[in-house]
């Protein structure tokens, strides 16, 4: 497990939310899922929600932006000390700024962008809210990963814009690299295989610690949700990937109460 009440490092994954339709049905999915304390957001914020855990935050649920026809989907928040800067510096190595930088109330500052290899994200400059409170452990974010077409294109992007350095750890036709940022991983950046559907598109994957990942997709079906990808044993934990019952996937990784 690991809690923290200040400032992520610039670059790190700080923030995940999700953006649907019906924020009631959101909260009442997730929250019969993980298990989690999910108020109804203030009319000021269009609704906003902040899911916790023991009173610590670990997640966003929100109003989708954009057109009638784009789907639900998680975003990964990048932390930054200075988002006008990042933002130049997005656009300065070949991405595409889509909210340009703006104040949150009182709790940050924020942009939305897109990498050259076509995924979306977001970046947080913390104010009164500094991101998630605690991970690493049952029904909190445990790993976010960037994948898309772009795989080295996206190393000197996300280099560029925040300094990332990378440890190979993929095989064979897969490659995949953790983001290390001071010597730690924050992260990782892999490629969609050729085996994948055409249709896939390049994003940033978020993934939620659970205790039981069998249990955990029983009760995604018995939620309203469907399945992507079956449950299967990994070096890090036993994992599947699922969709929510308005469609966003996410993934879920086994952990212990105790964290990694």
């Amino acid at each position: 497990m690991v809690t923290r009440d200040t400032a992520w490092p610039a670059g790190t994954p700080c923030w995940v939310d999700v953006g649907v339709a019906d924020l009631p049905r959101a909260r009442a999915f997730y929250g019969g899922l993980f298990g989690w304390n999910i108020l109804d957001g203030p009319p000021e914020t269009g609704g906003y929600s902040v899911c916790e855990i023991s009173g610590d935050p670990v997640a966003g649920i929100g109003p989708k932006m954009g057109p009638p026809d784009q789907p639900a989907f998680w975003t990964t928040y990048l932390a930054s000390d200075n988002a006008d800067e990042t933002a130049a510096r997005i656009r300065a190595a070949g991405g595409q700024v889509l909210v340009d930088p703006v104040d949150v109330t009182d709790v940050g500052r924020m942009l939305m962008a897109v990498d050259p290899g076509g995924a979306q994200f977001g970046v947080w400059q913390a104010g009164q809210h500094t991101g998630v409170r605690r991970a690493n452990e049952p029904g909190s974010l445990i790993w976010n990963e960037n994948m898309s077409r772009h795989y080295e294109g996206n190393q000197a992007f996300y280099a560029a814009v925040f300094g990332y350095k990378f440890s190979e750890v993929g095989s064979a036709g897969m490659p995949y690299a953790t983001l290390e940022l001071d010597g730690s991983v924050v992260g990782g950046i892999g490629e969609i295989s050729a085996g994948q559907p055409a249709e896939t598109t390049a994003s940033w994957g978020t993934y939620f610690g659970v205790a039981d990942t069998d249990a955990v997709v029983v009760r995604v079906m018995e939620l309203g949700g469907s399945l992507i990808t079956p449950p299967v044993d990994s070096p890090y934990g036993r994992m599947a990937v699922v969709r929510d019952d308005q469609g966003a996937a996410f993934a879920i990784m086994s952990v212990s109460s105790d964290g990694p």
